[in-house]
């Protein structure tokens, strides 16, 4: 074997053994074991190198050995690795609606409005948005795990349910709020870039001032020290959060129905859509609540949900059809 393939065989075993350590520090993080009592044992995960993992002449490793991850790292690890995540769904997710919308031009929201023109900006946007769309979940947990909030109440299936709705409501009520702030004169600078998106794309979900994406999403690093959600309630509310603004920002509607209007507090796509067009109504992200308690509801979103209800042909998914064959119907 040549120069090369030594040194390849070389890294190949590096990425091996620090890809195992990561997974099982990983491991242990998310099921840690008992310390003991000791107070810095509490924020180092460990792993207990088996025979099989040491190897002669491999430095630093050998049976028994425990190798520490630092809360630091592990936390660093997980923003990255969330932050992949979400890029990759955003466009996956991005694509397969894309395939969809182009099949069913009927279902157009906002019809005879260009929205595909900026595009690659919005995209641009969005890779740098996303980070900062992970970050205070992150955060949160990290405050957690290091004891700086209130400790996680423990996760069961019995409890998951209502604690993702009453985070979700909570959250509805931050995202609520917060956005009434950033239409004031004082703080719009920060979110007019998200509405230079007239008609929006699933493209433009992220696209927004990087500051302007952390408030809103700041809710998972501010809830932690004042109610103590379990992580997996806090991760679950991120991703579904995640695929809710994709769907309510795809510009076509898919959902109308009756438990999407008066007197459900549920949402369809249309309901943020017309927050693009009319700009000064529909601040809510999950219900209509504080809109209908508030009076920002937009006057007509019941009757444009009801409209679609009635009038949107069946969902297509075998045949292509281009927008410009379809006559468009004025709003």
């Amino acid at each position: 074997m040549g120069e090369f393939g030594v040194g390849r065989q070389a890294v190949e075993l590096f990425h091996e053994r620090v890809m195992t350590w990561v997974w099982a520090a990983a491991n242990e993080k998310m099921h840690p074991p008992r310390y003991g009592g000791h107070p810095a044992a509490a924020h180092i995960s460990t792993l207990n190198c088996q025979d099989g993992m040491a190897f002669s002449g491999w430095r630093g490793f050998r049976p028994g050995m425990q190798v520490p991850m630092s809360d630091e790292l592990f936390y660093l690890l997980f923003l990255f690795g969330f932050y992949a995540t979400t890029v990759v769904t955003y466009f996956a997710l991005g694509y397969g609606l894309t395939w969809v919308n182009g099949r069913n031009p009927e279902r157009k929201i906002q019809k005879g409005r260009g929205s595909d023109r900026r595009r690659k900006a919005e995209i641009r946007q969005s890779l740098a948005s996303m980070f900062s769309a992970c970050l205070p979940l992150t955060i949160g947990l990290y405050a957690q795990q290091r004891g700086w909030a209130p400790a996680p109440w423990a996760f069961s299936w019995w409890t998951a349910v209502p604690l993702f709705v009453l985070c979700m409501f909570l959250y509805d009520t931050w995202f609520y709020f917060m956005h009434r702030l950033l239409h004031t004169k004082w703080l719009y600078p920060l979110h007019a870039l998200h509405h230079k998106s007239v008609a929006p794309t699933i493209w433009s979900t992220y696209s927004e001032d990087v500051l302007d994406n952390l408030l809103l999403q700041g809710f998972s690093a501010a809830i932690v020290f004042v109610v103590p959600f379990p992580p997996a309630i806090l991760i679950g509310q991120r991703l579904f959060e995640h695929f809710n603004g994709m769907f309510g920002h795809c510009g076509f509607e898919y959902f109308a129905s009756s438990t999407t209007r008066y007197p459900s507090p549920l949402l369809s796509t249309t309901f943020h859509d017309q927050h693009h067009s009319g700009f000064r109504y529909n601040y809510g992200n999950y219900f209509s609540f504080w809109d209908r308690v508030l009076g920002t509801i937009s006057p007509n979103y019941d009757q444009r949900v009801k409209t679609f209800e009635q009038e949107e042909p069946p969902l297509v998914l075998s045949q292509a059809i281009h927008l410009a064959e379809v006559q468009e119907k004025a709003d």
